[in-house]
């Protein structure tokens, strides 16, 4: 496919993207290059690309033909310029960070976040002199109130994980390039399919690639995108020199083997999501669904302008607390208890025990993040056969706390 023609929509550049560079012997699908390192013509030619004089690989842990070839279609989707792949997506937010923050600077950081990228911002970064604020970006002008002449950053996740909360791209963007601020977002929840914060302003995007990019729960990766300044810099400092968090080639293919099918898989995703979430807001035993595409979610609005689709994560707060959930997910038989997000099988966890347990109670409550909390990854299964075994768990929950039973 020509790298020049713009006109093909999402799902062929996801197929095609890059192809024509690397195809060897007619082969249909793309080789991997299963090496660390890579032979020089000579002594002159190794020097050279050791002094970035010449284009070309001579180790995996800089690059390879097929990590670019990822980068190249993760980049096109995106967006952006360049993109880099790295060994997970904690990989891509520390290589990212490591390379913007030094002693010193400040980060301004939603209240809401994934438990491992709190636990580096605020119990790690903090080490090293950097000093993280956060503040409720769903109002921005809580973003601009906390910048001061030492911030250098500005980070969040939309929708983040795991509350369902948005943050408005344009909006936050906009005043941090008023103050050559870098902003940086989180677009695992959304993907490139639904989202693409570069358009909307944002100068950094980073994935989990183990969620929706791969798809299939097998991998896992991740993926930074942006500028080609920045992303060498990235390159070279934040993964070559200090993280090493490299990604390995066959990840790579498994990758875009993913991205084949990412569209269709994204479209049933959000659709499924759409019919379950409506069936929840509805039981007697939920209290609260948080899903941008209700029209009852207050930030639903902002959704719509921001997102092609809804996405397919909910959160959702159950009658009863925490103790009525570790009932419910126990109850549940088609559903997993599990952690991770955006595969093929539909994953249930609790935040507070599991994937934010990271935080302490008072952070959680700090940061909106409930005890009595539920959140639900909507795989590819048949829409009904999941709500089935959802309204057969909620069911067994309003049978236990009913009245009667009580008694």
């Amino acid at each position: 496919m020509s790298t020049e023609n713009k006109d093909y929509g999402f799902a062929t550049r996801a197929i095609h993207k890059g192809v024509e560079g690397s195809a060897e012997n007619n082969a249909l699908v793309p080789p991997v290059y299963m090496t660390s390192t890579f032979t020089f013509d000579n002594a002159e030619q190794g020097a050279a690309l050791f002094a970035g004089e010449e284009q070309g690989h001579f180790y995996t842990r800089i690059s390879n033909p097929t990590l670019s070839l990822l980068e190249e279609r993760i980049a096109d989707l995106e967006g952006t310029e360049a993109a880099m792949a790295t060994a997970s997506g904690m990989g891509a937010i520390t290589s990212t960070m490591w390379t913007l923050l030094a002693q010193g600077d400040e980060m301004i950081v939603d209240k809401t976040l994934y438990g491992c990228t709190f636990t580096f911002f605020s119990h790690g970064l903090t080490k090293f002199g950097v000093t993280i604020k956060h503040v409720d970006m769903r109002d921005p002008e809580n973003v601009r109130a906390a910048i001061t002449d030492k911030t250098k950053v500005i980070y969040f996740e939309t929708p983040a994980n795991p509350n369902m909360r948005l943050v408005d791209i344009a909006a936050v963007s906009a005043i941090a390039k008023e103050h050559d601020i870098t902003t940086v977002v989180d677009n695992t929840y959304a993907t490139p399919y639904l989202c693409q914060p570069i358009s909307l302003g944002a100068d950094v995007v980073v994935h989990s690639a183990t969620k929706y990019l791969g798809g299939h729960g097998d991998l896992v990766a991740g993926m930074v995108a942006g500028s080609e300044e920045l992303l060498t810099r990235i390159r070279l400092e934040g993964v070559k020199d200090m993280t090493g968090a490299v990604m390995a080639p066959l990840t790579a293919f498994q990758i875009m083997r993913g991205l084949k099918t990412l569209e269709i898989r994204m479209d049933r995703h959000c659709s499924s999501a759409e019919m379950i979430a409506q069936v929840l807001e509805d039981h007697a035993m939920i209290e609260k669904v948080y899903f941008p595409g209700l029209e009852s979610y207050e930030q639903h609005e902002l959704a719509k302008r921001q997102m092609l689709k809804p996405g397919g994560m909910i959160a959702f707060e159950l009658r009863g607390g925490i103790e009525s959930g570790i009932r419910f997910m126990n109850e549940l038989k088609l559903i997993k208890r599990a952690v991770s997000l955006g595969d093929v099988d539909t994953l249930i966890q609790h935040p507070a025990s599991m994937t934010h347990s990271t935080y302490t109670e008072e952070e959680r409550l700090e940061h909106g993040i409930s005890d009595g909390l539920v959140r639900l990854s909507i795989g590819l299964e048949t829409p009904q056969d999941l709500i089935d075994d959802l309204i057969e768990a909620l069911n067994t929950l309003e049978i236990t706390n009913s009245p009667a039973n009580a008694a």
